[in-house]
Formats: structure tokens, C-alpha cells, sequence
């Protein structure tokens, strides 16, 4: 049997995102910097909140996650 996918939405924690897909961490850092992988919030915040603080567009940062396992 194989596994399903794993999507990615703009509600998805930062935290598990980085922890489930590989290759997330370096789009996280891309368009939030590196700050992220110390800052307590990564296992409670968004992508989407992620992209507000900083200014960025959330579905972008998504769709190139989800582009990492096709």
C-alpha cells in the first residue's frame, strides 16, 4: 500500500510542515529566514500567519512546499 500524499494548506503548522516534508525547511527559511527554526512559535503558528508577520503571500510558500513531492 502506498502512502498518501501529505497536502499542505495555509493552516498548516510551520513546525510539522518542516518536520513531514522534505525539503520544507529550506522554502521556510527562503521567504522567512532562519529566525524561524529558533522562535518557540514554529510549533503553533501558520504558514498563513507566518506570511503576514512577514508580508509575504501564503499560497506562493504553499504551492512551492507541495511542488517539492510531485
Amino acid at each position: 500500500m502506498v502512502g498518501e500524499k501529505k497536502k499542505v494548506t495555509k493552516d498548516s503548522v510551520i513546525g510539522d510542515v518542516i518536520r513531514d516534508i522534505p525539503g520544507a525547511r529550506k522554502v521556510i527559511e527562503k521567504y522567512f529566514g532562519n529566525g524561524c527554526f529558533t522562535c518557540p512559535g514554529i510549533k503553533l503558528e501558520s504558514i498563513s500567519f507566518g506570511a503576514m508577520m512577514h508580508n509575504m503571500d501564503p499560497q506562493k510558500i504553499v504551492d512551492e512546499i507541495n511542488s517539492l513531492e510531485e
